[in-house]
């Protein structure tokens, strides 16, 4: 799941064309609070963060069966302790196991983009007339 996502214009009220899209403020204060645009439209674009929704519901599932199971045999305080500790583990787990993931698949994709030119002289150095004439008319067996 890629979220590459394009800056949107945006207008002198301040609205956007696009809401889904982030707004990318050109001309900023300087000050970090000023700057930000709003911590309630970063949860409502939580989704759209990578890993973010599975390592959420597994650290909730995680954690509120890991709550319940303790609060049978200690008291309440002991049992949210438990479960809000197994949902910061399990979220932080799955969030590292999945971002490690993500990024492996970039170093080997942007290998295989390396290796294509390689692929491709290679093909031209074992072809006999040196692939200038490969995919055209002359290179095809004749029927």
């Amino acid at each position: 799941m890629s979220s590459t996502s394009e800056p949107s214009e945006s207008t002198a009220s301040g609205s956007t064309s696009n809401s889904r899209r982030p707004v990318y403020k050109t001309e900023t204060t300087g000050n970090y609070w000023q700057d930000r645009v709003s911590i309630f439209d970063d949860f409502q674009r939580i989704g759209e963060i990578p890993c973010a929704r599975n390592s959420l519901l597994s650290g909730i599932a995680s954690g509120a069966g890991v709550g319940v199971i303790r609060a049978m045999s200690a008291g309440p305080f002991v049992a949210s302790n438990w479960a809000v500790g197994t949902f910061m583990l399990i979220s932080l787990g799955t969030w590292t196991v999945c971002q490690n993931n993500i990024e492996a698949e970039r170093r080997r994709l942007q290998r295989v983009v390396e290796e294509m030119p390689k692929r491709f002289v290679k093909q031209k150095a074992q072809s006999p007339d040196g692939g200038d004439n490969v995919g055209t008319a002359e290179s095809r067996p004749s029927q």
